[in-house]
């Protein structure tokens, strides 16, 4: 039971970052992911009692014998993914995959009884993880795992990355690592009103010491821009939506990020890359930002707009949506 407990359930849900996921429910689960964490802990259960979970022949037309036999081929599916599923899109895609021979109402049934997405709202990436620096990169990096306070709006986040990067490592100002050793030394001695007081210096130079797996480590901060698009404010029509879609993709993952350079705010401009999936490429095929062609001008992001456009999906369900640039700048002079 053990084993199965941490592959099922500790894999799919335990929090990324400990003691800084204010976010997140017990066991690291969050309102994006109650129904990942349902179906997991309903295979563990099935594992150890050979039971389908009540109530979900409300949702289905088949037999609990037919229910049964949906569950071990879950539970296979779900074991020999790697990683297993995080998210409920990824959720989603597994149970369709290993249901693709059942009965269409029934799949949809059973998605339904756990709150994932549908088949006909899933969203496919084409676009490759570059193994090399595409022209203009000027560096990258890796980050720690997101929280998903960090997001802004749906085209600014903010990420750490750790000080152990090599990059990172000989970048660190000497200020910053005498105040981390005496801030360590404060805490072994249980000096905290010290120790608070230097890691405030180390906030306000752009670092911060996050725990991640009960161990903590000094990272420096980014102010994250996506390259290319520009999602709706957050006070503006569908503005929350894009946020909460950008956390849906990022929170608790480790990004990659691919730097181009800074805007004029400070924000390093940059593609992010996250479990192999181009998040500009998903954000604008769910209709969940503009192609931002007055600062780039790729040509899969034209269509990526225009196959979202064309399907009335996210912001262009309405027939007249206002550009964010537009909305910025009638602000800016009042109107």
């Amino acid at each position: 039971m053990g084993n199965a407990l941490g592959f099922l359930y500790g894999n799919c849900c335990k929090p990324s970052a400990a003691g800084d996921s204010g976010s997140l429910g017990p066991h690291g689960v969050s309102a994006a992911t109650v129904g990942v964490s349902a179906l997991a802990q309903d295979l563990l259960s099935f594992e150890i009692t050979s039971k389908v979970p009540e109530g979900l022949s409300n949702h289905v037309a088949s037999s609990r014998k037919a229910q049964a036999n949906w569950y071990k081929k879950l539970l296979v599916a779900w074991r020999e993914s790697n990683p297993p599923p995080r998210t409920p899109e990824e959720a989603s895609r597994l149970v369709v995959q290993t249901l693709k021979k059942h009965h269409k109402a029934d799949v949809e049934g059973l998605l339904a009884f756990y709150g994932l997405p549908l088949p006909h709202t899933l969203v496919e990436t084409a676009a490759e993880v570059p193994v090399g620096l595409p022209q203009g990169v000027k560096f990258e990096f890796h980050t720690l795992p997101v929280d998903a306070r960090a997001v802004a709006d749906g085209d600014t986040i903010t990420v750490y990355v750790s000080t152990s990067d090599p990059r990172e490592s000989c970048l660190v100002p000497q200020e910053v690592q005498i105040s981390a050793l005496e801030r360590s030394e404060a805490r072994d001695q249980r000096d905290y009103f010290r120790a608070d007081a230097l890691h405030k210096s180390i906030v306000d130079a752009g670092y911060r010491a996050i725990k991640v797996q009960n161990e903590e480590v000094l990272a420096r901060k980014y102010r994250i821009r996506l390259r290319g698009i520009d999602a709706p404010e957050s006070s503006m029509p569908y503005g929350r939506e894009a946020k909460e879609e950008l956390v849906k993709i990022v929170e608790g993952k480790c990004l990659r990020i691919l730097v181009y350079g800074e805007d004029r705010y400070g924000r390093s401009v940059g593609d992010i890359y996250c479990n192999g999936i181009f998040v500009q490429e998903l954000m604008l095929k769910k209709g969940m930002a503009w192609h931002y062609t007055a600062y780039d001008q790729r040509a899969e992001f034209a269509k990526w707009e225009k196959n979202a456009r064309a399907k009335r999906v996210g912001l262009w369900a309405s027939s007249n949506p206002e550009e964010p640039w537009e909305w910025r700048k009638n602000r800016r002079e009042g109107r």
